[in-house]
């Protein structure tokens, strides 16, 4: 067995779960969702779909409970398009990369700002 199996169904399973999510499920909890990467157990038997919002403090909340009522039709739909004997246990998880990405980015900014009001101080 190939040792990227796993990352090539991953893909798929990433590219049929953002599909499914624009265009097939109405749930209005998920409307905000976006899906930011996957991550496949080796064995092919569970992937834990990453997902962001647009606004963390009202939305998450309500996202992870429409994503995972949600998560058994992601499951079904999947296992009628890809061709697995045996279709992966769909898990979501909240990705804080983004939050800590901009909290970095808004840190540097103000390091920047001081750094620039202190020069012309000087």
């Amino acid at each position: 067995m190939s040792s990227y199996r796993p990352e090539r169904v991953g893909e798929q399973i990433f590219k049929e779960a953002t599909r499914l999510l624009l265009y097939s499920i109405k749930d209005p909890r998920v409307a905000s969702v976006t899906l930011t990467g996957v991550q496949m157990s080796r064995d092919i038997g569970s992937a834990q779909l990453f997902f962001t919002v647009s606004d963390e403090a009202t939305e998450r909340k309500n996202a992870e409970k429409g994503l995972k009522s949600a998560a058994p039709f992601i499951r079904r739909e999947i296992g009628k398009v890809m061709q697995l004997r045996f279709v992966p246990e769909i898990r979501f998880k909240y990705d804080k990369s983004i939050v800590y990405g901009q909290t970095i980015d808004a840190l540097l900014h103000q390091v920047k700002d001081d750094l620039s009001g202190h020069e012309t101080n000087s």
